[in-house]
């Protein structure tokens, strides 16, 4: 014997999954993104008598989601630091910025170049020229290719260059 779930249980429940993407957009982290959606389907389970029938349970559920998230985000924020000045957790405390080191950022740079580089260079200078900002009808004009030909080039540059550089992927 199972238990009855009705069409708005089932709806909020579904829904789950199409809202990963904004989830991520807000947290920049897939855990906190799957915390989130936990929360806001929880809540909207709770609160099922404040949906008022024939709206948008979607629509509603992005609401509670995007509210969920300012109000920790407000908590977060107001949170008091205690700093404890012993020597073993004084930089872990320290409220002083960090020096910034660029090593992380050339590295990748180095290797988009390389990737840029190793690209055969029909669907390199296409690339290059889009990436600089050329629209496709003037790359098409400039190179003397059709103009299908150019976003073709244009789209299997950037396929080569996601899988090389998948490493970086988050």
């Amino acid at each position: 014997m199972g238990i009855a779930i009705d069409n708005f249980q089932w709806d909020v429940i579904n829904l789950s999954d199409t809202m990963k993407p904004f989830a991520y957009s807000l947290t920049k982290d897939m855990e906190e993104a799957k915390d989130l959606i936990q929360e806001t389907v929880y809540k909207a389970l709770k609160y099922k008598d404040k949906f008022a029938t024939g709206t948008n349970v979607k629509a509603w559920m992005f609401i509670i989601m995007k509210n969920i998230f300012i109000n920790n985000y407000r908590k977060k924020s107001t949170q008091n630091v205690v700093n404890d000045s012993s020597d073993n957790q004084y930089l872990l405390n320290s409220t002083t910025k960090t020096v910034s080191n660029d090593g992380y950022n050339r590295l990748m740079r180095k290797d988009i170049d390389n990737a840029i580089n190793n690209l055969n260079r029909e669907i390199k200078t296409p690339f290059l020229l889009h990436y600089e900002g050329f629209k496709y009808q003037e790359i098409a004009e400039e190179l003397a290719l059709p103009l299908g030909t150019v976003k073709s080039r244009i789209f299997i540059a950037r396929k080569a260059l996601k899988e090389s550089l998948n490493v970086y992927a988050y």
